[in-house]
C-alpha cells in the first residue's frame, strides 16, 4: 500500500520513471538508451519502497494502557540523553533519538495515547539527521500528547535531504498509540521526549519498528 501522505511525490515519481524508462526502451541511441532505461527503473523503485505503508499490528498493552509508549518511525536508535524540556513536561526529561534511512518506512505513528495539547512549526537548517544538531537546528514539527500517565513531546525532523514535513495533528485531537498522522520525505529523523521518571525499554543502536516496537512505560 501507498501512503496517502505521498501521493502526489509518489505520482510524479513514477510518471518521469516510467517516461525514462518507455523511452530508454524504444530509443535507438546507443549506450544512453539502457543508462536512460535503467534510471527509470531505479526511480520507480525507490518511489514505491519510500511511500510503502505496510500494515502493522500495534501491541495490545499500548491500545489499553496509556502509560505503554511505542516507536513512531521505523529507523535505528542513535541517542538517548537527559535534556531539558519546558513546553509540556516542565523539567528534566530524556530524549531517545531515532534516524531514518532514505529506505526506511517514513510514515509516522503517534508513540502514546492521549490529547493533543499543542502542534508547532519551526523552519530550519538541512544539517545530516544523524548529526544530533538536528534536533536543535534543522526544520521540524513539535508535537504534545497528553494523557492520565503524564506528556510526552515528539518531534519530526528534516535531514539533509529531507525537506517537507507532513503532519495532521491539531490541538485538541485525541489519539491512540499507533495512530499513523503523517511523514517526512526522503530521509530524517525523530525525536520523542519523556519525564526523566520513564522506564526505557531501547537502547542505542538498536533498530525499532514504527507502531510495533515498546520504547518505554511512563510511571
Amino acid at each position: 500500500m501507498i501512503t496517502r501522505y505521498g501521493y502526489d511525490n509518489f505520482t510524479l515519481l513514477i510518471v518521469v520513471g516510467a517516461l525514462l524508462l518507455a523511452f530508454g526502451l524504444w530509443s535507438s541511441v546507443f549506450l544512453l538508451s539502457p543508462m536512460l532505461a535503467l534510471l527509470g527503473l531505479v526511480i520507480i523503485s525507490f518511489a514505491l519502497v519510500f511511500f510503502r505503508d505496510p500494515v502493522r499490528v500495534v501491541p495490545k498493552e499500548a491500545e489499553t494502557n496509556d502509560a505503554i509508549l511505542i516507536s513512531p518511525a521505523d529507523g535505528k536508535v542513535v541517542q538517548i540523553v537527559p535534556v531539558q524540556e519546558s513546553r509540556l513536561i516542565g523539567g528534566k526529561a530524556i530524549q531517545i533519538s531515532i534516524f531514518l534511512s532514505p529506505v526506511n518506512v517514513h510514515v509516522n505513528r503517534v508513540p502514546a495515547s492521549g490529547t493533543v495539547v499543542f502542534t508547532e512549526y519551526n523552519p530550519g537548517k538541512f544539517r545530516m539527521a544523524f548529526d544530533h544538531m538536528a534536533s536543535e537546528v534543522n526544520e521540524q514539527s513539535i508535537i504534545g500528547v497528553r494523557n492520565s500517565r503524564g506528556a510526552v513531546v515528539f518531534k519530526q525532523i528534516t535531514g539533509f535531504l529531507a525537506r517537507r514535513i507532513v503532519y495532521e495533528l491539531k490541538p485538541g485531537d485525541v489519539v491512540k498509540a499507533g495512530d499513523k498522522f503523517g511523514m517526512m520525505k526522503f530521509g530524517s529523523r525523530m525525536d520523542i521526549i519523556v519525564p526523566e521518571s520513564t522506564e526505557i525499554l531501547v537502547q542505542q543502536g538498536q533498530t525499532v519498528t514504527g507502531g510495533v516496537t515498546l520504547l518505554g512505560r511512563l510511571l
